[in-house]
């Protein structure tokens, strides 16, 4: 449970931890964000911090994690992002030990945060105070109370969790108290001649809740109580035009009315405005730390690595060719980036600005463009000090829209601290402040999962000193994910194995039979190695990521199961790759299958493989 003091506090006790989900989701301890890894695990915690002090079932966590059919490992994987936060917010925490943030009960788990840790408890401590105050007949101190609980309030309830997860009820019934307490506020003000205080945070709201007609009411006659009736009725127009083209209804009898009054001037502006006062301090610039984690086991990739590595060089896009490593001379090709000529363990760029604001990594499914891309931005982070973003586009997620720019910028400048109520409307607009945003900052940031262009053309901000590296399927066609685990290959889970990267595999279950994959005979429909880095659609630079060699397939298998396994059954791991076609998530689903079980003989798993008969 959760003790509440006298009052909210201000959240600022030293040595605590602040967990805020009013807003982008985020902890904080000593003034830096933690970088909470995995999305699941991410989720996982948001799904807490919605209900702090109160215990949440095992159950609903899993319908959170996995909407639709859950894995059936699923409730052995959110133990483990259970243990991975605990471990997080409780450095030093022994093995196995609950700690005292992340507790056990009966059948789910809650989190322990004092009242002045918590922007929620914060939230709601005020809120109940306004009401108290309202139900009184103190209408001053209502809004001075309301407008403390709002202050705290950045934008959608975890915004920069996937759309899915954010209908929940569990977060749907967070953005609904907002919404009330908002509705509260303006009623309060209106009676006592103070909406001017609470006008930014009903604006704010309206814009992310245009169909919510008492909000839009009290907006109407909160902007003629400041004495801005244009706006008002602006506002009004607005407001009818969404309803019927997105309901196909008009306005209903509270916000027809708000019309009706303002028109007939029955609002009057109050008879004393509160001064303005000197402006609110800025924020202070927290750099954001989103990329996943990297993980614990990453094999090959050295030539991809040195590609990319090249990029960060200081050799601008185009230049003559020059010497290679080991002194002979290289031919230049055209389409060829910096890059090119790179070899495995050439020394690491020097700091400083980079040739190109962009990258593009491509592939077809399961090949590892997530994994690479995720172990290079971390390699190359020191480069970068203001920041590291990580952004999830939906290009290929099974059942649900990419997204859309818009909503991606605005996620993106939630993100770099950007209140709601300041950003631009429109992608143009939108993409303009990112750049301004970004302008004198060194940040990467990373778009996993393009659509097509068009999606991250708005995106790219093309600023000195930041970096995006992007995603997407796309190149060569070969073969495509193989059988999904339990939705082990799902680009939404904490378990997606891409490429030769990955945690060791968990030994919670066995994985299902892995259907086969056969590599396209012949070298026009063989996918290949990789590609050197080519200018791509629009100029961008382009890595076509292709298959592992055969050595670092291997190496997988190995660093998964143990090289031991690997030669006492030499034909049988011949046949795995092979029947896999050297894809690293076939073999990651393999290694997983073959860790749960360490007397099952390999040679069997191989037998198991099936011949993919189809296209």
């Amino acid at each position: 449970m959760v003790r509440l003091p006298d009052g909210p506090g201000d959240g600022t006790r030293s040595g605590t931890l602040r967990f805020e989900v009013l807003g982008p989701l985020r902890v904080l301890r000593a003034g830096g964000e933690l970088d909470l890894g995995y999305p699941q695990a991410r989720t996982l915690l948001g799904v807490l911090m919605v209900w702090p002090g109160r215990p949440v079932r095992i159950g609903t966590i899993v319908d959170v994690l996995w909407p639709g059919r859950p894995p059936v490992s699923a409730r052995n994987a959110v133990r483990r992002h259970v243990g991975t936060l605990r471990r997080l917010l409780e450095p030093g925490l022994p093995p196995r030990s609950p700690g005292r943030r992340l507790l056990g009960r009966t059948g789910g788990y809650l989190l322990e945060a004092a009242a002045d840790e918590a922007d929620l408890l914060r939230f709601r401590a005020f809120a109940r105070r306004g009401m108290r105050a309202a139900a009184t007949a103190r209408p001053e101190q209502a809004v001075r109370h309301f407008t403390s609980a709002l202050r705290l309030w950045r934008g959608p309830v975890a915004a920069d969790l996937p759309g899915p997860v954010r209908g929940h009820p569990h977060f749907a019934a967070v953005d609904r108290e907002v919404l009330r307490t908002a509705r509260m506020a303006a009623d309060a003000a209106l009676l006592c001649g103070r909406a001017d205080q609470v006008l930014p945070s009903l604006r704010r709201a309206a814009a992310l809740n245009p169909l919510d007609e008492p909000l839009l009411a009290r907006l109407i006659l909160s902007l003629a109580a400041c004495g801005l009736q244009a706006d008002a009725l602006a506002a009004y127009e607005d407001a009818r035009r969404d309803l019927a083209a997105q309901l196909g209804v008009a306005p209903g009898a509270e916000l027809a009315a708000a019309h009706a009054r303002v028109l007939r001037q029955q609002i009057r502006p109050a008879p004393h405005r509160l001064p303005a006062g000197p402006p609110s301090p800025a924020r202070p610039f927290v750099p954001p730390a989103q990329l996943p984690p990297d993980l614990a086991v990453f094999t090959g990739r050295k030539r991809e690595l040195a590609l990319l590595d090249a990029l960060l060089g200081g050799k601008p896009v185009g230049a003559p060719p020059g010497p290679r490593v080991d002194g002979t001379a290289t031919r230049a090709r055209p389409d060829t980036l910096p890059g090119a000529d790179a070899v495995p363990g050439a020394p690491a760029p020097s700091t400083g600005a980079h040739p190109v604001s962009a990258v593009l990594i491509t592939g077809p499914a399961g090949v590892g463009k997530t994994a690479l891309a995720v172990h290079w931005a971390h390699r190359v982070a020191a480069r970068f000090p203001d920041g590291r973003l990580h952004l999830e586009l939906g290009g290929s997620a099974p059942g649900q829209a990419a997204s859309e720019p818009a909503e991606a910028l605005r996620l993106l400048l939630a993100a770099l601290g950007v209140p709601a109520r300041s950003m631009h409307a429109g992608v143009t607009a939108l993409a303009a402040q990112y750049r301004g945003v970004l302008a004198g900052r060194r940040l990467l940031v990373l778009l996993d999962d393009a659509a097509c262009l068009g999606q991250i053309r708005p995106l790219l901000p093309e600023v000195p000193g930041c970096l995006t590296v992007v995603t997407c399927r796309g190149g060569p066609t070969g073969p495509s994910a193989v059988a999904e685990a339990d939705g082990a290959t799902g680009r939404n889970g904490s378990e997606e194995v891409t490429g030769a990267t990955g945690p060791p595999a968990p030994a919670v279950a066995v994985v299902p039979a892995v259907t086969a994959v056969s590599a396209p005979a012949g070298p026009a429909g063989s996918l290949g190695p990789t590609a050197p880095l080519e200018r791509g659609a629009e100029g961008l630079p382009t890595l076509r990521l292709g298959l592992p060699g055969e050595e670092d397939a291997r190496e997988l298998l190995a660093r998964r199961i143990g090289a031991a396994r690997l030669a006492a059954e030499p034909e049988a791991v011949t046949a795995i790759l092979r029947r896999c076609g050297r894809l690293p998530s076939a073999l990651a689903l393999v290694a997983a299958r073959a860790a749960t079980r360490r007397d099952f003989p390999l040679a069997a798993l191989a037998a198991d493989l099936t011949e993919d008969a189809g296209p």
